[in-house]
């Protein structure tokens, strides 16, 4: 007894844990196939219930079908050969809103017509345990159920119908029948799997426009957040070269005076160490914020800026023209209202918006003829650079793109006003009002009378909404957009 007892208590545990692996499967077929949820099919996008519509009508074919082969060829009463034949073309019209519960009335209608025809039907031949109509109507169901529910419950309800199939014709048996659950299992077994591919390639495609959502989103970030960057480096740039200058005339003004008090002289020592402090702070800054690469300026532009050179102005605006004009393109260029100084950032930006609407006019208006004007106004500066219609076909674009993004957010770094929009003639005009003095400007300063597509209205101005060129009608052609 005492060598019979350890292989009693290895039985035991092997009993039990048998159990608990058959409790879990139990578990799992519960949890998967006893349900009520609803997994509608999705309707179609162009023919909204199409698909609905053909498994309805299916549905009454094997209605009509199944009744008459319960009832001439099986002699079921035709009150229960209908009956029976509702439940199986019911079931697919159910699968299209809830696929495990059709799924489940259609095995159970199967059944009960299989085994009141075992009853019936003894001394001539009849197809069992599936009818043509209802082998039909389960397989509708089966694909309906792999195409909405995850694969493992599509694999249990195969799996339960082929362990139906065999119950009935392996252990119940008939006598003089034609079998059909060889057939019936291969059949459902090919359903099975062509709703998986097509569930699997439905969400392949799902998950890859999401994931091409998010590159395209993440690029546009990058993008912004590199134009940013840039436009933080000239602007900072700006302000060190005028910390420098403060900083060096603080230390030369003792000189300059006989005899200074030392008040004067702690004075401008403070002065001094706070420019050389704020001097560190942005260049420190600076450091952060410039590329690994020195900038390149755009082809049109016709040079390479060094990483340190200084920054362009309204002065070198004539230069960027010429060199715009030896790639082929007409420019002409104009001037209105009184010259005053502006602010570095202002002439700086100024400069980039003609440089990028330049390029662009080469890149997406082949043919046409560029026209930049610079209206100074009181308060600020405006920018327009328009083109003629193309009198051809733009070339496929190469670049990163995403020009306008830059033009606005230098503008918007200023609190001054972007605008884009095609004109009239066939052209393309692009408008910035960069203000020299802070952000609180009349809004109908920024509609100036050089722009004939828009009114001179201040109200007008001040509520036109800034138009994205991708969004711009076919026959207008663009010379800006936000995937360039």
């Amino acid at each position: 007894m005492s060598r019979l007892a350890p292989v009693t208590r290895w039985g035991k545990r092997q009993w039990a844990r048998s159990r608990v692996r058959a409790g879990h499967v139990m578990r799992v077929l519960h949890d998967d196939l006893w349900t009520w949820r609803p997994d509608p099919l999705p309707p179609s996008v162009w023919l909204r219930w199409f698909p609905h519509g053909v498994v309805c009508l299916a549905a009454l074919g094997m209605l009509l079908g199944d009744t008459t082969e319960l009832n001439e060829h099986s002699k079921l009463a035709p009150e229960f050969a209908f009956l029976i034949a509702l439940g199986q073309a019911g079931a697919p019209m159910l699968a299209l809103w809830r696929p495990v519960p059709a799924w489940w009335l259609s095995t159970a209608a199967a059944v009960v017509g299989a085994l009141a025809v075992r009853m019936k039907a003894e001394d001539y031949q009849f197809t069992w345990p599936w009818t043509a109509a209802g082998l039909i109507a389960h397989m509708l169901v089966m694909l309906l159920l792999a195409l909405r529910v995850r694969t493992r419950v599509a694999v249990e309800a195969f799996a339960l119908s082929a362990l139906v199939t065999y119950a009935l014709e392996g252990l119940v048996g008939a006598r003089n029948y034609q079998p059909t659950g060889w057939l019936a299992v291969a059949l459902f077994a090919v359903v099975v799997l062509l709703g998986i591919a097509l569930r699997g390639r439905r969400e392949a495609r799902t998950e890859l426009a999401e994931q091409t959502s998010l590159t395209a989103e993440e690029r546009a970030r990058r993008t912004l957040l590199e134009e940013r960057g840039r436009i933080a480096r000239e602007l900072h740039d700006v302000v060190a070269h005028h910390m420098s200058v403060i900083s060096i005339q603080a230390q030369v003004a003792p000189l300059l005076v006989e005899n200074p008090p030392d008040e004067l002289k702690e004075n401008l020592a403070g002065i001094r160490q706070n420019a050389l402090e704020a001097l560190t702070e942005l260049r420190r800054v600076l450091g952060v914020l410039r590329s690994e690469h020195p900038d390149v300026l755009e082809a049109a532009a016709g040079a390479e800026a060094a990483p340190h050179a200084p920054q362009p102005t309204l002065d070198q605006l004539d230069a960027l023209v010429e060199n715009t004009r030896a790639a082929g393109l007409t420019v002409t260029t104009g001037t209105s209202g009184t010259r005053r100084p502006l602010p570095p950032g202002v002439e700086l930006s100024a400069y980039r918006i003609v440089q990028e609407a330049l390029s662009n006019v080469l890149r997406h208006a082949p043919g046409a003829s560029a026209r930049v004007h610079l209206t100074h106004l009181p308060i600020g500066l405006r920018v327009e650079v328009s083109n003629t219609r193309p009198t051809r076909a733009p070339a496929p674009s190469q670049g990163a793109g995403h020009g306008l993004l830059g033009m606005r957010e230098r503008v918007a770094m200023l609190d001054g006003t972007l605008t884009a929009h095609p004109m009239p003639d066939g052209g393309y005009q692009v408008a910035a009002f960069l203000p020299s003095d802070g952000p609180d400007l009349p809004a109908g300063l920024f509609t100036g009378p050089s722009d004939p597509s828009h009114p001179s209205d201040p109200a007008d101005a001040s509520t036109a909404p800034f138009t994205d060129p991708s969004t711009a009608p076919p026959t207008a052609p663009s010379t800006e957009d936000d995937t360039r």
